[in-house]
């Protein structure tokens, strides 16, 4: 089982063209955004008034790596959204190359994962652009400061082990619980990887990859 286990996550990544990622930089501002949610209704970070924080995370619909997650990303918002922090879910993906990311098909996965946060269109890819997003999936922690602004304390895996939730690292959770403890994120950056974001103008070379 655990071969078959391996065997399918390596040829799932080979399949979705992986994108390797590591952070930009932290403590980078990310300004207010506004995108429509599988509910047709507007989320805005601003709606959001007790926050604390917020875990930001670039999924897909088709991606296999990202498909791993959803049970553990319920169970993270569950936990941290009684603490001030909370779970948005971003699809940056080009529906104009890839119809499997209609905002239908958006829909359809959270009813049939029974997702418990927001899910998120960024159809023109503006707010992928501002986090500098590479791939799916794919974490950001923004932690407001004492100026009311969000930075970026955080970027990269959600945790170490896809295959295996029982034996990951909770990468994002350590982060967020040092974070409520007003400690310094001991690893505000770490490698993660996953299926790529290829951003409009890129069809061409997506196409020949």
């Amino acid at each position: 089982m655990k071969k078959r286990l391996c065997l399918f996550c390596f040829f799932a990544l080979a399949l979705c063209l992986v994108g390797f990622g590591s952070a930009n930089s932290t403590d980078r501002e990310i300004k207010n955004f506004k995108l429509k949610n599988i509910d047709n209704h507007y989320v805005s970070l601003t709606n959001y008034k007790n926050a604390k924080g917020f875990v930001v995370v670039f999924t897909c619909n088709k991606c296999p790596m990202a498909k791993f997650y959803s049970e553990r990303l319920n169970a993270l918002n569950t936990k941290y959204k009684t603490k001030g922090v909370y779970l948005l879910a971003i699809n940056a993906m080009d529906t104009l190359a890839y119809a499997e990311e209609s905002f239908k098909k958006m829909q359809k996965k959270a009813t049939q994962e029974k997702l418990n946060f927001p899910y998120l269109q960024d159809k023109l890819q503006v707010v992928a652009k501002q986090f500098k997003a590479t791939h799916t999936p794919q974490a950001f922690i923004l932690w407001k400061n004492s100026s009311g602004k969000l930075l970026i304390k955080y970027e990269g895996s959600i945790d170490d082990n896809a295959g295996d939730a029982s034996k990951a690292k909770p990468l994002v959770t350590n982060a967020l619980d040092e974070l409520l403890t007003n400690k310094k994120v001991t690893h505000p950056k770490t490698e993660s990887f996953g299926c790529k974001i290829y951003y409009r103008g890129e069809t061409n070379s997506m196409k020949n990859t």
